[in-house]
């Protein structure tokens, strides 16, 4: 017990030793010192500072209001707050000093002073701390400049390839909405070009220097998606950022917010949402406050939100106001006419992204990729693209390169829209794919029966079945 209370005696010993030693320290190294009482009135001042100043006798400035010496000192404010003011520059005369300004208490917080020190005479001595914080600033701007560029839309008209009606009819509707400032609802299947079209409506909009930014509802967790979209206040919960987190509206401020897959937000997010879209304005978080924001939104699904507000799995006051200017995509079934253009344009993509040469196409080839339903859209087209320019060593590809690539199952009878479903006898347009896909079986296979027919997962016997329903020769040049 006794040697608890010295230890805390001697404690208590060296603080106040160490104490009087800084302070003596400081006032030594610096260019100058002065204090002041709760009043800001100079109370003392070192004859280092007297010489700065110009001041011959102590007495003439002792009891003064310290504005009345230094003009531009804060001294008064330090007093005031009880805040330190730890670097600053202040001017004198045609002098400028780095100088620190630090209160003065006693016992339980009470201030009773304020203690000032010039660190240094000249700003040459912060050159180093300059440069550092200038060099510090650049990076920031670099990285800053950077996010830009990955938050602007890549994408125009131009590159939403096809000249098909449909594709002619969307882009007549895109440039529309462009010029209005209204939100848009993009509905489509998977892979159609939906965030393709958002980014070329940003970009012939009022908007287009400001960020776009996208988002991908369904790859949000539930629990995250509110602090995604409208930020987290500093410190709303344990392990929140001090700082905060700003959320995507206020990312998007000024510009565009793409919200992809837009059925899959909860309904309790909807609600915020619905409110966001009518007042331009969020609340963070676990804030009370709220932040007016400016933001177009661009929503996109691949889903019927009508079924879903039936069901009651979409909010109907939500899909009414996102369905303000509504634009449908085709699927690329629907538009087959356009499958040259985009083939010509996506394998100019692939050899400057490869290295690899520029492909052509042999007319079967354009007649099988013509055939097949593309359940994935252009989207699928790409990737089919991109296998057979990686696997072909051919310059010219023909339907050979594809039949070893496309499933055969989707080479059925396309499931066109109602009006065109029926638009030719259903065996007819079956017999015609199977015809293309056999044939392209026996190109690969070189004529060999046994080898087609396991490339197409069916029995030998079946393909000869095949060929004969369907009038294909047997001796099929390789």
């Amino acid at each position: 017990m006794d040697s608890t209370r010295d230890l805390v005696k001697n404690a208590d010993v060296i603080h106040k030793q160490a104490v009087s030693s800084l302070f003596g320290l400081f006032e030594n190294l610096c260019e100058g010192a002065i204090a002041v009482d709760t009043d800001a009135r100079i109370v003392w001042i070192n004859e280092k500072y007297r010489s700065l100043l110009g001041i011959s006798d102590k007495e003439t400035v002792i009891g003064r209001e310290i504005e009345d010496v230094i003009p531009n000192s804060l001294m008064r404010q330090v007093v005031k707050t009880g805040r330190p003011i730890l670097l600053d520059v202040m001017q004198f005369g045609e002098r400028w000093f780095v100088v620190t300004r630090i209160p003065l208490f006693r016992g339980k917080g009470e201030v009773i002073g304020a203690v000032g020190f010039v660190l240094f005479d000249r700003l040459d001595y912060l050159k180093p701390l300059v440069s550092k914080f200038a060099q510090l600033q650049a990076a920031l701007a670099n990285v800053q400049r950077q996010l830009d560029e990955r938050r602007r839309a890549k994408y125009t008209f131009s590159q939403f390839i096809g000249s098909s009606p449909a594709v002619l009819e969307v882009k007549r509707l895109g440039r529309k909405a462009a010029q209005l400032d209204a939100t848009i609802l993009l509905m489509g299947e998977t892979g159609t070009g939906k965030e393709l079209l958002a980014q070329a409506i940003h970009n012939a909009s009022t908007r287009a220097e400001a960020p776009f930014v996208a988002v991908n509802v369904a790859a949000v967790p539930e629990t995250l998606m509110e602090s995604e979209f409208f930020g987290v206040a500093p410190g709303a919960y344990t392990g929140a950022d001090r700082k905060g987190r700003d959320g995507k509206f206020k990312i998007a401020d000024g510009g565009t917010l793409f919200l992809d897959e837009v059925a899959d937000m909860p309904l309790t997010v909807q609600a915020k949402l619905l409110r966001a879209l009518q007042e331009q304005e969020i609340e963070p978080l676990g804030s009370n406050k709220v932040t007016k924001v400016d933001v177009r939104v661009i929503a996109a699904t691949s889903r019927d939100l009508k079924e879903l507000v039936t069901q009651d799995k979409f909010r109907s006051d939500l899909y009414f106001r996102l369905n303000v200017l509504p634009i449908v995509i085709p699927p690329l079934r629907e538009r087959l006419t356009d499958i040259e253009a985009l083939c010509e344009a996506m394998l100019e993509q692939i050899a400057l992204r490869s290295g690899l040469p520029q492909r052509e196409f042999e007319p079967a080839a354009l007649d099988l990729l013509k055939a097949y339903d593309w359940p994935g859209n252009v989207r699928e087209l790409g990737n089919v693209l991109e296998r057979v320019a990686m696997l072909s060593e051919r310059i010219h590809l023909d339907a050979a390169d594809f039949a070893a690539v496309l499933p055969v199952e989707p080479l059925a009878a396309r499931r066109g829209s109602t009006a065109n479903r029926i638009a030719r006898p259903l065996a007819d347009a079956v017999a015609e794919v199977e015809r293309a896909t056999i044939v392209a079986a026996l190109h690969v296979a070189g004529g060999k029966k046994a080898s087609a027919a396991r490339m197409l997962g069916i029995s030998r016997s079946k393909l000869y079945d095949k060929m004969a329903d369907l009038g294909i020769l047997s001796d099929i040049p390789t």
